[in-house]
């Protein structure tokens, strides 16, 4: 019987291999971005790319706000080429990490999504930090 599972063949598995080894350079998760924040030289800039009211919310301790729509060139100046940048928002329910980590490639910028987002975080069972935190015009 044919279930809308099977009615695609899987793909063969070095194809597979390929397909899925390659979304780890576009993407991590709540447990390792943890991890790295735990270490003094976490080796990327976390951003979240939500508005000012859901940041002030609860974000992930140590998460710059900086929205989408706001990261220029410009302002990206005070970071050296290679920085890394982490983007992340709501949750699988919202693409702004994705815009975020989208204008971030056009800018020339080394960049990963953390998937799952504030969700995803919590799920991990990871604490929030609330309050207006950490905006980029803070940087000196």
């Amino acid at each position: 019987m044919t279930t809308a599972v099977t009615a695609i063949p899987a793909a063969a598995s070095d194809e597979a291999l390929r397909h899925f080894e390659s979304a780890f350079r576009f993407e991590t998760d709540c447990w390792d971005v943890h991890d790295a924040l735990s270490q003094a030289e976490p080796g990327f800039v976390l951003l979240d790319v939500r508005n000012a009211e859901l940041y002030a919310a609860g974000h992930v301790p140590g998460a710059l706000h900086w929205p989408h729509g706001k990261l220029t060139e410009g302002k990206l100046a005070g970071y050296p080429a290679g920085t890394l940048f982490v983007t992340y928002c709501a949750g699988p329910h919202c693409n702004g990490a994705h815009r975020g980590a989208a204008r971030l490639a056009k800018l020339g910028r080394p960049v990963k999504m953390m998937i799952g987002g504030i969700t995803g975080w919590l799920d991990e069972g990871f604490e929030l930090a609330r309050g207006a935190g950490i905006t980029p015009t803070d940087r000196a």
